[in-house]
């Protein structure tokens, strides 16, 4: 029997899991705040998209909650705090809304590694402090709590935390190598990275997990770990140009860590197939 999914906020992300939902034949739902975005989502073969804002009930009636799958990735509405706060948390409280029902089915957030604030250069898994978190990392924080009070007993809610998405279309280091700019803050930075398409992989590898029972929170990363400057020094190398320089005008504390997502792998048996930055970098810029 089709398996069906509702995917709320149908951007970046949300797209690319739309179509990997498409391809294993599971009845598809759309929701997104974009007219355009709608448009394309129908041409692709979408079969139910729905246009709103998530934080409002005016789509209650519009999507059907009889669904097996349902992700929250809506972005923030702007980046500031009140677009934090109306998208995350608002966003949240309206599905809750919409979800007082005894239907069970498995729900995913897709939060950030950005709630993680530790800047020493530290191994940090889903197990430490949030403690010196930004105001947006606490919004989140807020948002996961959210999530995980989604109505426990009839269903399985997860909380994956991103790292840096990249991949098809995301293309900044890329681009900043090409024009010789320099980049702003150090250099010696670690990037936690991961793919588009392994952040889809994780998602549907959760999904289909029966175990554990009940809700988790896991790092989504490629466990990589390396700095802005080897990244942007191999893309240099690669395109035969220059190297470029950043200009070390770092934020005092900013975060600078490195994610772990031993747990979902461990869990779940998901691995990235892009695990280092180079392979995917290489197929960006031989397409």
């Amino acid at each position: 029997m089709s398996k069906k999914i509702t995917i709320l906020g149908c951007g970046y992300l949300g797209k690319a899991l739309a179509e990997a939902s498409l391809a294993m034949d599971w009845e598809v739902s759309a929701f997104t705040r974009n007219e355009a975005t709608a448009k394309d989502l129908r041409v692709a073969g979408i079969h139910h998209v729905v246009v709103g804002r998530l934080e409002d009930q005016a789509w209650h009636s519009k999507l059907s909650f009889e669904q097996d799958y349902i992700v929250n990735c809506v972005g923030a509405a702007a980046p500031n705090l009140d677009g934090y706060r109306q998208s995350y948390l608002g966003g949240l409280r309206s599905i809750n809304e919409w979800l007082q029902d005894d239907r069970r089915c498995t729900f995913i957030f897709t939060s950030s590694t950005s709630v993680y604030p530790q800047s020493q250069g530290e191994v940090v898994d889903e197990t430490f402090s949030h403690s010196g978190v930004s105001e947006r990392g606490k919004i989140l924080l807020e948002a996961e709590e959210e999530c995980m009070a989604l109505n426990a007993e009839k269903r399985r809610s997860f909380v994956l935390r991103l790292a840096g998405l990249y991949g098809p279309g995301r293309h900044l280091l890329i681009d900043k190598v090409k024009r010789g700019e320099i980049i702003s803050g150090s250099g010696n930075r670690i990037l936690n990275l991961i793919h588009r398409d392994d952040a889809v992989k994780a998602m549907i590898q959760v999904f289909k997990q029966t175990n554990p029972k009940e809700g988790k929170i896991y790092n989504v990363s490629d466990n990589e770990w390396a700095n802005r400057r080897e990244i942007v020094d191999w893309i240099a190398g690669a395109l035969s140009l220059p190297k470029v320089a950043f200009d070390d005008q770092e934020l005092m504390g900013a975060p600078n860590r490195k994610v772990s997502s031993d747990r979902i792998r461990n869990e779940t048996g998901w691995s990235p197939f892009y695990s280092s930055f180079r392979k995917a970098y290489q197929e960006m810029l031989a397409s």
